[in-house]
């Protein structure tokens, strides 16, 4: 289909990643976002080689390997520090076809942002939505009205527009864990350069992954109740508590971090939905499917999301609908497994069964690095780009 016009609500990666692929298909194309400064939501983000793809797919290849980190190997240690498993990443990297990339969030939604060729408009709070057979209208706060010929909901785990899709409410549920995150100068003494290091105990983790310009992108995650109040004497304390007693270069990540550049996040989940779209309107990214980063895929899904959408409005001519549809059935199967497997994954990781994490540790101390790099491999080669 040709001359299209395409509302998005919602600027994450999701809704800038469609943008970009709509507009270079020579759509129209409006991006509304509810908040007035962009601000990436986390510090960083693990790509792995699908989302890559996609990235590589929109001409933004160069791009993503500068700002993304050289990682080469994974290593999981144990919290006192012994090595556990270390895992070259080449032949993943050799069966997939292409590296995976750690990135700043900031980064990443830099160059999204200059890739997009309009603007985003912002405090724009979407708080309806008409459609009829021909077109459809976003309806925002201040009586501003959009209309196209069809409306993609990014607008995130607490999406407004999926209560319209769905006609029901959607409560995102608490997946039991709390996750610190942010970026501190790379140090030998922290990880080697080229390294992601899990360190896991306790059913806790304490992780450094590299990005771009000489720093780690860490995150700490502990199984806490949800609404656990803040230490009060601050993040810095609270860690301290939780990961006393962990290896030194755990300690030396907690002095070395910024408080006030750290993100504390209660971590959610939504899905398997039932349906992703309604009429002329498609939920994309994290309104569909808000994915546990126990397998580092909620980006990734976005961007496989944007890159379908795109691909059946260009290759179908039987309507708006019909595309929806197609991206619907295609995308409502992927994205289902990988929400199941990635809260499987945390339940593994994060004690839901302190006897499940303790197989896991045992697990981790013979498996064949191998046994790793296949189980990744066949999540990413799941996707729409092989």
């Amino acid at each position: 289909m040709h001359n299209l016009k395409v509302v998005i609500v919602g600027s994450g990666i999701g809704g800038l990643t469609a943008g970009i692929a709509l507009a270079q298909a020579g759509y129209q194309v409006e991006i509304y976002d509810r908040v007035g400064e962009l601000r990436p939501a986390g510090a960083g983000i693990s790509l792995w080689s699908n989302g890559v793809k996609v990235l590589n797919r929109l001409g933004l290849g160069d791009q993503i390997s500068k700002c993304g980190g050289q990682m080469d190997q994974m290593q999981y240690r144990y919290c006192t520090g012994e090595l556990l498993n270390h895992i070259d990443l080449y032949p993943l990297i050799e069966t997939v076809g292409q590296r995976p990339y750690p990135v700043a969030r900031r980064d990443l939604q830099r160059f999204l942002l200059e890739a997009f060729p309009g603007k985003i408009r912002l405090n724009s709070r979407c708080v309806g939505v008409e459609q009829d057979g021909q077109s459809v209208t976003a309806i925002f706060a201040d009586g501003h009205r959009a209309t196209g010929d069809l409306l993609i909901a990014a607008d995130g785990i607490r999406s407004v527009l999926r209560s319209y899709v769905l006609e029901r409410e959607v409560e995102p549920r608490y997946a039991g864990y709390v996750n610190w995150n942010g970026l501190v100068p790379a140090s030998a003494d922290l990880a080697p350069p080229n390294t992601w290091v899990i360190y896991v105990g306790e059913h806790k983790r304490a992780a450094m992954m590299p990005v771009s310009d000489n720093r780690f992108y860490f995150f700490f995650d502990v199984p806490l109740a949800k609404g656990t109040p803040i230490h009060p004497d601050g993040i810095r304390a609270e860690l301290m508590e939780y990961f006393k007693g962990w290896a030194k270069p755990v300690q030396h990540l907690i002095q070395r971090l910024d408080p006030n550049q750290t993100n504390r996040i209660e971590i959610h989940d939504v899905g398997p939905l039932e349906r992703f779209v309604r009429g002329r309107v498609a939920l994309l990214g994290d309104a569909a499917h808000t994915t546990t980063p126990d397998l580092g895929q909620g980006g990734c899904q976005a961007l496989e999301d944007a890159f379908v959408l795109a691909n059946y409005l260009l290759s179908t001519d039987l309507g708006v609908e019909d595309a929806l549809r197609r991206y619907e059935a295609e995308r409502m199967e992927r994205t289902s497994a990988v929400v199941l497997k990635a809260r499987k994954r945390t339940d593994q990781i994060h004690g839901k069964d302190p006897a499940v994490t303790q197989q896991w540790y045992d697990q981790l101390r013979t498996e064949p690095p191998s046994a790793v790099t296949n189980a990744i491999c066949k999540t990413i080669l799941a996707g729409p780009l092989k």
